[in-house]
């Protein structure tokens, strides 16, 4: 069949589906780094050298670990069908590019995930984690990348955006949108970093910083630093999303459905500090710390969504 760049449902609802499923891809993955198995199995890619390992449904640590790879394994399925479809059938060369994009980053996930696995025994001097630890942190940053690569495409096929039912954002808003979405983004990688150093508990309090009520820590090292910065910038992204929430919600030329998202992005970020106080107040409970994990990563997909809308007319015009 030709390339065409008109609404293609099938391929649009796909794409839809598929970045709906890395939620659960993260949220697996969450859930593995909260309960410590990440290293359940000590091969890659088999699991104690099988796709169907003894004890992965019995145990809950086999069945974290043993369902973030089952879960990945279908995730690059659903790439490369996207990634094949979308260069078969989509006339706009950006969304292809971005296709294959999706399957390299998906590729290197997997890479990384079972180098983590292979390395974790080496150690690096000077430093508390191994190798195969610290490959964790780039291993969580690239899968907010990927998502973002996902919803853009998803983006780019859906009906408003093929039909320009958007409208046209101005300049601020534009502006906006993508500092917004820099700062959720900057404070992914400082939750990464500092949730693969286990410093999510290094100040046991909120929203104070002591006991006593004090702002700053009592004692400052690299865990405490890493769990104040968190703290830091999460208080600026609720200021930056309510000042965007504002700007967004009064742009009378964007559809009202867009206008709109600025109260769920407010709404995401309201619960993101509730589960993160939660989070203290319960001794990094493994629901809360998930749940954590995944409203940050929506946070940030619908962020980026909203932003990558509101720029529709310049992506289209000047992207090939």
């Amino acid at each position: 069949m030709p390339r065409t760049s008109t609404y293609q449902p099938g391929l649009a609802w796909f794409a839809a589906l598929g970045s709906a499923w890395v939620f659960v891809l993260v949220a697996l993955g969450a859930f593995t780094t909260s309960i410590g198995a990440g290293m359940a199995f000590p091969d890659w890619p088999l699991s104690n050298g099988s796709v169907n390992p003894h004890g992965w449904l019995t145990q809950i640590d086999k069945f974290a670990e043993h369902s973030h790879r089952l879960s990945g394994t279908l995730m690059g399925l659903i790439t490369i069908v996207l990634a094949v479809w979308l260069h078969r059938r989509e006339a706009r060369a950006w969304l292809r590019r971005l296709g294959w994009w999706a399957l390299g980053i998906v590729v290197i996930q997997g890479v990384l995930g079972g180098t983590r696995v292979m390395f974790d025994r080496i150690h690096v001097p000077g430093f508390d984690m191994s190798l195969g630890q610290m490959l964790r942190i780039p291993h969580g940053v690239l899968a907010q990348v990927f998502v973002c690569v996902l919803f853009a495409i998803a983006a780019g096929l859906s009906r408003p955006w093929v039909e320009n039912q958007l409208g046209v954002a101005g300049p601020r808003v534009r502006r906006l949108g993508w500092w917004t979405a820099a700062l959720v983004f900057g404070q992914l990688i400082v939750a990464a970093t500092m949730r693969h150093n286990y410093a999510g508990m290094a100040i046991p309090t909120f929203p104070f910083s002591t006991p006593e009520g004090g702002l700053l820590p009592a004692g400052w090292d690299y865990r405490v630093e890493l769990q104040f910065a968190h703290r830091v910038i999460a208080a600026i992204i609720g200021g930056a999303v309510l000042v965007y929430g504002h700007f967004l919600f009064r742009e009378k030329s964007l559809p009202p459905w867009l206008r709109a998202a600025s109260l769920l992005l407010v709404a995401l970020v309201a619960l993101q500090i509730t589960l993160g106080a939660q989070i203290i107040w319960t001794g990094r409970s493994v629901t809360m710390t998930v749940g954590h994990v995944l409203t940050g990563a929506l946070t940030f997909a619908t962020t980026f969504v909203v932003a990558f809308f509101t720029h529709r007319d310049s992506i289209e015009r000047t992207t090939p």
